[in-house]
């Protein structure tokens, strides 16, 4: 099966060797991204809402440049270095999936940075 590099400039680029997505047949595998803005490459200001966010802005975008869409998402993996930050995301959160939400694991972590509060990677289907 062939393996698609999926690469778009609206979302964060990638800060080490690996790809934003990646298709192989009708699945697309979005890399974990953080709350950094595209267009500044900084965190955005502001708390888990704000960075919650712009997570799910950059996955949308590497998702639409790959074929699917937020509605295809069938499972998430959510990373949250503080877990009081759980219900501000899950506000956002449910704005991204509000019908038939994806399968989903939070785990508390420490990110690279200490101003990320959040990293998100999804699967999705393109069918």
């Amino acid at each position: 099966m062939d393996k698609i590099v999926i690469q778009t400039d609206k979302a964060v680029k990638p800060g080490g060797p690996y790809s934003q997505g990646i298709k192989v047949g009708d699945t697309i595998y979005v890399a974990g991204f953080v709350g950094i803005s595209p267009e500044t490459g900084k965190v955005v200001e502001g708390g888990i809402k704000e960075q919650a966010t712009q997570v799910m802005e950059n996955v949308k975008a590497v998702l639409e440049a790959g074929g699917s869409s937020m509605s295809d998402v069938v499972k998430t993996t959510v990373f949250l270095t503080r877990m009081e930050d759980f219900g501000g995301m899950n506000e956002v959160y449910k704005a991204y999936f509000p019908n038939a939400p994806p399968v989903r694991t939070t785990v508390g972590v420490k990110l690279p940075l200490q101003e990320l509060l959040i990293e998100i990677d999804v699967i999705a289907s393109t069918k």
